[in-house]
């Protein structure tokens, strides 16, 4: 158990009013968790301060070299006045995997859901309840040596951070239109595209910025080797119901194994239909659609958790899935996993932990 020192604000910001919109990532909470890693001396001086602007030296290694790693889950307020997380363990696992990849200190699990516990009960009143909206945490890693010199850091910070929030995306959960994209490539095997690290995000901006002047929310990336398998959308991983089974990209080292991603795959088995990880081309989801198989298709993640496709844009086709609208799986995902979330669907495979 993490001895956490807590100093809390004396200068409480306002909540956010019931009736406030809330866009994503824009309002933040009165506190953040610090903790500091030191070479030879490890993980300490675990602490809850006032949320406030961290000081760096110019010279420190993250700003350089991009050593650093972040996460993202939620936490949610029942009916009965419950604080739930949905799967941290799992958040806590994919950490350490990117950390391992980066040249990071692994941090160990319970302290990292430790960690969230914490700061969620201290700023709990912060937690929405509107539906449709949640508090979202971000945790992350950097490297703060003050060091010019390709190395592993030797220093690190590891933050929290949350953030009340509605809907990812401006559609919510109508259908939004995706982007394949076939000329820029994100991440390639070997290479760091399985990690949660801002390097792959920021390699996918100029695509996303060619499919928002299109009228698209997001990219889908095709493999980098051969630019002809599906991988997965730029904040989420991707979903297809062809002629009744469910089909997604397997994990091959530059897709990101979320945990959504994981949870529908167990919920469908569990519900017993045929799942299949597997490459997966455009050119099969062209001919799918042309054919009428194409029945669903649905993006994971813990941002937007289902989201919907309605149109998938591969070279000059645009593919409109079905009539466009919400298909019958992604309806049932979307509301079995916010149901458990909330509390309100039996959760038979203890993904939600309580804070109290």
């Amino acid at each position: 158990m993490l001895d956490i020192k807590i100093e809390k604000t004396k200068t409480p910001k306002a909540l956010p009013a019931a009736n406030d919109p809330l866009k994503f990532g824009t309002i933040f909470t009165d506190h953040m968790f610090i903790m500091n890693y030191d070479k030879g001396q490890g993980w300490h001086d675990a602490r809850i301060v006032p949320y406030a602007p961290i000081s760096l030296d110019p010279s420190a290694m993250v700003f350089h070299y991009g050593q650093e790693m972040f996460e993202g889950l939620k936490a949610y307020k029942t009916e009965d006045g419950r604080v739930l997380l949905f799967r941290p363990e799992k958040n806590a696992e994919r950490a350490n995997r990117s950390n391992r990849r980066l040249c990071m200190p692994e941090l160990p699990d319970e302290d990292f859901v430790d960690a969230i516990k914490a700061l969620v009960k201290v700023d709990e009143a912060w937690i929405p309840t509107k539906p449709g909206t949640s508090l979202y945490i971000r945790p992350f890693m950097i490297a703060v040596d003050p060091f010019l010199g390709v190395r592993a850091a030797d220093s690190y910070l590891f933050i929290v951070i949350l953030s009340p929030v509605g809907a990812y995306y401006a559609e919510g959960l109508n259908p939004v239109k995706i982007w394949i994209e076939d000329d820029y490539v994100r991440a390639v095997k070997g290479g760091i595209g399985e990690a949660k690290t801002g390097g792959n995000y920021v390699a996918s901006l100029a695509a996303q910025n060619k499919a928002h002047d299109e009228g698209y929310s997001q990219v889908l990336w095709l493999d980098g080797k051969e630019r002809k398998y599906i991988e997965e959308v730029g904040a989420m991983n991707i979903f297809f119901k062809i002629n009744g089974t469910i089909v997604t990209p397997e994990l091959n080292g530059s897709i990101l194994p979320g945990v959504t991603r994981d949870s529908v795959i167990t919920l469908c088995k569990q519900w017993g239909l045929p799942v299949e990880e597997r490459r997966v081309s455009a050119e099969e989801l062209f001919e799918a659609s042309q054919n009428g198989t194409l029945e669903e298709v649905f993006g994971t993640g813990t941002a937007a958790v289902i989201s919907p496709v309605g149109h998938l844009r591969f070279q000059d086709h645009v593919m409109q899935i079905k009539d466009g609208g919400i298909g019958e799986i992604s309806q049932k995902l979307y509301d079995t996993i916010t149901g458990i979330q909330l509390g309100k669907v039996e959760d038979i495979n203890n993904w939600t932990v309580e804070v109290k």
